[in-house]
């Protein structure tokens, strides 16, 4: 397989940087069983990388749960703020961004979240986030339009590095297949992290990896660890 060189990287940050999913799990398994329902993984997987508010709606549609989706955003608010703040970084992260950092490769975070949750998440991880040059919330962005699986984000996100890189010049990690499509919508090449649970086939990712430790950047052009 051979890959194109590439100049920029953006992240995503929900069960890539951050080991956010299985919390949202959690949050939306209790929900479910307050009204006698189960969310299953496959309800998981459909709305995983979405924005806030159209993954709750998809959960009440599915679910038939007795409640708007507005009121699903709230409760899931009220239960981040007891469980982001202590978050885990995924496996290899650290490593990988210290190492892009290092060699002055231009960094970005493209996430379906809100700014708001996003300060959350990161008020244990400050020093990680201040490497990354911006960050593209595209639940509370008004210049991302769509969210993914559109490719919006992801051509806003490399809008705003300073050398303004060409879509086929940035390299996006990802574990949601709804990213996955977006980033490859936008022209970009896109390294999948998916769930252990993800079967393998025919996903289209322009690579598939089991965590961030195992990624070899000169396969793409970057400084070898």
């Amino acid at each position: 397989m051979s890959y194109r060189p590439v100049t920029h990287v953006i992240f995503d940050c929900d069960g890539l940087l951050l080991d956010t999913e299985t919390i949202y799990e959690k949050v939306y398994t209790d929900l479910a069983a307050e009204h006698g329902k189960y969310f299953d993984f496959g309800l998981r997987m459909k709305i995983l990388g979405l924005t806030r508010l159209t993954s709750c709606k998809t959960i009440v549609e599915e679910l038939k749960l007795p409640m708007t989706p507005e009121e699903v955003v709230e409760y899931q608010v009220e239960k981040e703020k007891e469980l982001l703040p202590g978050v885990r970084m995924m496996p290899g992260v650290e490593r990988l961004v210290r190492h892009l950092v290092l060699h002055k490769i231009p960094i970005a975070i493209a996430t379906s979240s809100t700014m708001e949750a996003m300060e959350m998440k990161m008020s244990s991880h400050r020093d990680l986030w201040g490497q990354f040059s911006h960050t593209v919330a595209g639940g509370s962005d008004p210049e991302v339009k769509r969210g993914k699986p559109a490719p919006d984000i992801f051509l806003v996100c490399a809008s705003k590095f300073s050398t303004q890189p060409k879509p086929e010049e940035c390299l996006v990690f990802e574990d949601a297949l709804n990213g996955v499509e977006g980033a490859l919508a936008a022209g970009m090449q896109v390294v999948m992290v998916p769930d252990p649970r993800v079967p393998r086939e025919g996903l289209p990712a322009t690579q598939v990896i089991s965590s961030l430790q195992e990624f070899q950047p000169e396969l793409f052009g970057l400084p070898p660890f």
